[in-house]
């Protein structure tokens, strides 16, 4: 097999075989036929989550919009479906999801495994929106998933990581389509935030804050509102005249539209466009989550790290989630603050760096993001005994299992 990479090419998957199957039939066949398989979606994970020696199965010919369910407010799509696409489909039938990612490249399935997350005080992530789930599993066998037909332990088989078969198909959530105004804010003192936290991270729909942490001020604070009402300060902050990108040495021509001009929301709520590449590009990415209540202690211990950050960071982000009952979600029952690094692709100081970050989070019990690179040990999920309970049921033989979950599963 030609080596295949990740979107950032921080790292070239070991498969011998990828396959691309074009329907859920040949997903079943693969699955009986291989010994040891993982799923692939957009690619966007940082670490080896994905990854396998043997065969991959990539879902991304597995993108058809399955049925609308206006009366039961559900969409049902196929696994390889990207938030873009179906962001645009739900808005032209006068339907919307709760919320968007950063990024509307990522596949909906991806997503949905690694609870994924946009921002709001009161928006869950992703994988909240899934009420059905239709498995292949172990034997090859289609298994369809919900809380009517699995209970409690529904709330396990969400946030998956990819271990208990390859989902083929999901159920959604909807709701009537609404509009967002966007606006960003320059130079907020960290002196205000800690005095206003609360009030800042509520002022919008969504709220993302960007810092470098080299001095007393968080760069940007974008402020997405349903309400379309753009004060000209926030705290002190002040308003953007123009279209802002998170890195200040990037165009803005990739990022949605802001200055306070409302639109729909698939085209506020991601910070970029469909139609431009993402980001930086060339890029690796952590991301750590601690309880609402230890936001601001956390933000200083970060912050005493400045110097050792600096020639690694591009920018951070800090959002907010709200808790959940999804048993390997980072939110799972906690109000969540998430510290995301996005840092330039200097892999092995990056590496030597996360221990020392995640040992000054330790005292704020931090849980990391499934899908990009950390260090330490996810321990702290009170329901993880549960889910490998699924595991062994769904997958006696680990035919899903890899590497990666060797790991953070001993």
């Amino acid at each position: 097999m030609e080596s295949q990479r990740n979107w950032a090419g921080n790292l070239t998957y070991s498969a011998e075989w990828l396959h691309k199957p074009e329907s859920i039939a040949q997903v079943q066949e693969l699955v009986c036929q291989c010994r040891r398989l993982r799923a692939l979606g957009t690619r966007h994970c940082f670490n080896r989550i994905a990854d396998c020696p043997e065969d991959m199965l990539s879902t991304e010919k597995l993108t058809k919009i399955v049925g609308l369910d206006r009366e039961r407010q559900t969409v049902t799509i196929e696994s390889g479906v990207r938030y873009g696409e179906l962001a645009s489909f739900l808005h032209s039938e006068g339907w919307s999801l709760p919320n968007l990612a950063s990024l509307p490249h990522i596949s909906v399935a991806g997503a949905v495994a690694t609870a994924t997350h946009g921002s709001g005080d009161g928006n869950g992530n992703l994988a909240t929106s899934v009420i059905g789930m239709e498995l292949v599993t172990a034997n090859g066998e289609k298994e369809l998933l919900s809380r009517e037909t699995h209970r409690d332990d529904f709330d396990g088989m969400v946030v998956h990581l990819g271990a208990l078969g390859v989902v083929t198909q999901l159920t959604l959530k909807i709701q009537p389509t609404f509009q967002i105004a966007q606006m960003a804010y320059a130079n907020l003192a960290v002196e205000a935030l800690h005095a206003h936290f609360d009030e800042i991270t509520s002022s919008g729909y969504s709220v993302s804050l960007f810092t470098d942490w080299q001095s007393e001020f968080v760069n940007q604070v974008w402020v997405k509102s349903k309400t379309g009402e753009v004060p000209e300060t926030l705290f002190g902050a002040q308003k953007a005249t123009q279209d802002r990108h998170p890195l200040p040495d990037h165009s803005a021509e990739s990022c949605t539209t802001q200055c306070g001009i409302p639109g729909p929301w698939h085209e506020r709520l991601p910070h970029f466009k469909l139609a431009f590449t993402p980001s930086s590009g060339a890029e690796l990415q952590s991301e750590y989550f601690i309880g609402r209540e230890n936001a601001l202690a956390a933000f200083t211990a970060i912050a005493a790290l400045r110097d050792k950050l600096a020639p690694h960071l591009m920018i951070s982000e800090i959002r907010t989630i709200a808790a959940d009952n999804l048993w390997l979600s980072p939110h799972y029952q906690r109000n969540s603050v998430a510290f995301h690094f996005t840092w330039h692709p200097h892999t092995e100081e990056v590496l030597a760096l996360l221990p020392i970050i995640e040992e000054a989070l330790a005292p704020f019990d931090p849980r990391p993001h499934w899908g990009k690179i950390f260090t330490m040990r996810p321990t702290n999920y009170p329901k993880l005994p549960d889910f490998l309970r699924l595991c062994q049921a769904f997958d006696p033989h680990g035919k899903f299992r890899n590497a990666f979950l060797e790991t953070v599963f001993p």
